[in-house]
């Protein structure tokens, strides 16, 4: 894809575009968050300080899930009650985008799934079933999150969150779903759980203690 380019509103330094269908970025120089309207860039915040992480995913790092190609091109970040962890923004191939979660390098891929009448977040339960598309689903954590953070390139709108409700679905042959609460209505978000080195990852982060001794 031929990366589309636009000067930030803040320091004019040049944005380029990864994926086409970005709606929000951050600029590298000046930390400004960046939401797009076609061609026009309006800034609506300032990146923080992000917390210190052990992950080797970086935006540019490449890889493969399912035989498609992926690259990495934002993330979000979220602190909760026992650390923090990501939730990285892939560009595939063929265009569409999906999501890496790494926490306490436990790694699960996902994509955003149509799902009608998902259960209030006032209701929800641990060992609630879900059934989605055929398959059965079982509630087995529910996390409360606060938002902490962006960088690179997001799908949607996303800064200035408040605390946000995640509950977290398995089933016995290691799928994985997520109903993120943070949007009316919820948005399901369905994948699998996914060895680091099946993902086949480039370019990433190497520091002391990464790559482990194998």
């Amino acid at each position: 894809m031929t990366q589309r380019t636009a000067p930030c509103p803040n320091c004019g330094a040049p944005i380029a575009f990864r994926w086409s269908s970005a709606v929000q970025t951050t600029c590298d120089y000046c930390r400004s968050i960046l939401v797009r309207h076609d061609v026009r860039l309006d800034r609506v915040g300032v990146v923080g300080d992000l917390p210190p992480d052990s992950s080797p995913i970086q935006r540019g790092t490449e890889g493969r899930w399912r035989d498609r190609p992926f690259v990495v091109v934002g993330r979000i970040v979220y602190e909760y009650g026992r650390g923090s962890w990501s939730e990285w923004h892939l560009r595939f191939a063929d265009g569409t985008s999906g999501w890496l979660s790494d926490a306490q390098l436990e790694w699960a891929v996902s994509a955003l799934a149509e799902a009608d009448d998902l259960p209030a977040a006032a209701g929800i339960r641990v060992g609630q079933p879900l059934l989605h598309d055929g398959t059965r689903y079982e509630v087995t954590t529910l996390t409360r999150a606060r938002y902490r953070g962006v960088e690179g390139e997001l799908p949607f709108e996303y800064w200035g969150k408040d605390e946000i409700l995640f509950a977290d679905l398995r089933t016995e042959t290691g799928r994985f779903a997520t109903i993120d609460y943070s949007e009316v209505p919820p948005l399901l978000f369905v994948g699998e759980f996914v060895a680091y080195d099946d993902l086949r990852l480039t370019g990433v982060r190497e520091f002391d203690g990464w790559p482990a001794p194998r």
